[in-house]
């Protein structure tokens, strides 16, 4: 090719010859290097231009998919299996952002628990107190006519064990209404006002 002069350009590199030939399309040759004698001398008589290997340039919007999208899916993919991964070592579940702040109380309903005063035995004053919050969430009308206003909530007091919850599922199961319950314990996470948000979350 190159005494025929079909040689258009020529790059020498390492061990390794490209050129490509004068076709309006060019084609592009490999090959090893050599021993040959006075060979740049002879390109040259044949007119043969030298060149540098030249890559065909990247399509700009698959490069900056490979640059900055690619990159920035693979940390994220090994973010959420990092999160997940210590929402199992927490003992969570599921997707790990949608948890936080959401509360894991659990609701007794009257019609599975069934709980009323007469399954507590004892507490004598205590449900007398709370049998006057269940009046007033059966008859509210009584109440408001002589201006009172129910309690916003009773603290009940006492050591584990002394039938706290029992009273208030019965006092949940006499007014006839859901109870919600939850632990102390379960408001406490290891980020900076989660807790709080639970306290809302159950709430509302």
């Amino acid at each position: 090719m190159v005494e025929k002069k079909e040689v258009s350009t020529v790059e020498l590199e390492g061990d390794s010859i490209y050129f490509t030939d004068k076709e309006e399309e060019p084609n592009y040759y490999e090959t090893t290097t050599f021993e040959a004698q006075e060979l740049v001398d002879r390109l040259k008589e044949a007119g043969c231009e030298f060149g540098r290997v030249a890559e065909e340039p990247m399509n700009p919007f698959i490069s900056f998919l490979l640059t900055w999208i690619v990159p920035l899916l693979i940390f994220w993919g090994l973010g959420q299996l990092l999160a997940k991964q210590m929402m199992k070592k927490m003992g969570g579940g599921g997707n790990p952002f949608m948890q936080f702040g959401k509360s894991n109380a659990k609701v007794y309903v009257q019609s599975t628990t069934g709980i009323t005063f007469n399954d507590v035995a004892g507490e004598d004053e205590a449900k007398e107190l709370l049998s006057e919050i269940v009046d007033f969430l059966h008859n509210p009308q009584k109440y408001q006519e002589i201006g009172a206003v129910c309690p916003k909530g009773a603290l009940l007091a006492s050591p584990p064990g002394t039938g706290k919850t029992l009273l208030a599922k019965a006092v949940a199961g006499e007014a006839h209404v859901p109870f919600f319950s939850i632990s102390g314990s379960e408001f406490v996470e290891m980020f900076v006002g989660m807790g709080a948000s639970k306290v809302r979350d159950l709430f509302k």
